[in-house]
């Protein structure tokens, strides 16, 4: 059996010292944020497993379908040894492209998460032996180190996650992709499809109102983490579609006026009535959108999937050039004004 191997290139504190800067930052903002990767500790993430249950909440479905239906084209298309996943969590849908990559003799999954890769790990090495798994605890949306396997490698980005990037943070997250990907490397990039406005905001607003208790986590977590007095219960989860940037915004809105504390950071942040916090937005693409932000970033789009009724596509891409810039900066959405 091949032994789990796991290298961490963040600080131990590193996640600490990000929730820190992540939260000074978004709520002396105008308008407030606050990131969604802070949705996620333990009880986060069996929200959103939930979430991905719900008749509402379509992508994780679409994406599966795709990647059942689809897998053995992918790993025809790249004859990969390495597979590099990012923000692989659970690992669960990659059994799909494993159990279709014949060839396979690596298993690299990076999350920012040492327990859910300690956990899929040492379950895919019961399951698969004979495969290599080497975790990385890394953040992906920083520069990669990734470790020296065989290549081909397939770099899987699953999840429509690049949705959660502001434009200019995904030119900058793809240029930094395709700046580790070598001749013969393949990239497989999840992105969620625009549709009709109620489909989307159904999937981020459902009857149950777990994505409800999902988004208002995140206070949860500040006031463990940072000793914060948020009152859940003083915040509406809202959800509304913006046609323009076509993105879905999730928000916390304050039902009064009202002052939060957030000792470790000493500072007071004031709330007015129906004053909105910005916790996640989840952009929506078109098929000729994706292939220009992967041309400006120096990839060819080479094959496109997409899942029964057009909810959600997969696309296939090969690193073409080294990257521009693709984004001129009077286009890019500034996150907020301080």
């Amino acid at each position: 059996m091949s032994p789990f191997r796991l290298t961490r290139t963040l600080p131990e504190d590193a996640t600490e010292a990000a929730l820190r800067a992540d939260v000074l930052h978004g709520l002396t903002c105008s308008p407030k944020t606050l990131p969604p990767k802070w949705f996620y500790d333990a009880h986060g993430s069996e929200l959103f497993d939930k979430i991905t249950e719900l008749p509402e909440y379509y992508p994780t479905r679409a994406e599966r379908e795709i990647l059942a239906a689809r897998a053995n084209e992918i790993a025809q298309a790249t004859d990969a040894r390495t597979l590099i996943e990012l923000g692989s969590g659970s690992s669960e849908k990659t059994r799909l492209l494993l159990d279709a990559l014949p060839a396979l003799h690596t298993y690299v999954p990076v999350d920012v998460s040492e327990s859910a890769l300690t956990q899929a790990g040492h379950a895919l090495i019961a399951e698969r032996p004979e495969l290599d798994v080497h975790a990385l605890v890394a953040d992906f949306t920083a520069p990669l180190l990734l470790p020296r396997t065989p290549g081909p490698r397939l770099v899987a980005f699953l999840g429509s996650t690049i949705g959660n990037l502001l434009p200019a943070e995904r030119a900058a997250f793809l240029a930094s992709l395709r700046a580790v990907m070598a001749p013969g490397d393949t990239l497989l990039l999840g992105t969620d499809l625009v549709k009709d406005e109620s489909v989307l905001v159904a999937a981020y607003d459902d009857a149950a109102g777990v994505t409800a208790e999902f988004n208002k986590n995140v206070l949860t977590v500040v006031n463990r983490e940072l000793g914060a007095d948020f009152g859940p219960e003083a915040f509406t989860h809202v959800v509304r579609w913006d046609a323009e940037h076509e993105w879905i915004e999730m928000r916390l809105r304050s039902r009064t006026e009202q002052t939060v504390k957030i000792p470790a950071l000493d500072l007071a942040v004031d709330f007015a009535d129906g004053e909105d916090l910005r916790t996640e937005i989840s952009a929506k693409f078109r098929e000729d959108g994706v292939r220009y932000e992967l041309a400006a970033a120096g990839f060819d789009l080479t094959r496109w999937f997409n899942s029964p009724g057009q909810l959600y596509g997969l696309a296939l891409a090969t690193p073409a050039r080294p990257p521009s810039a693709p984004f001129p900066a009077a286009d890019r959405i500034t996150a907020c004004v301080r």
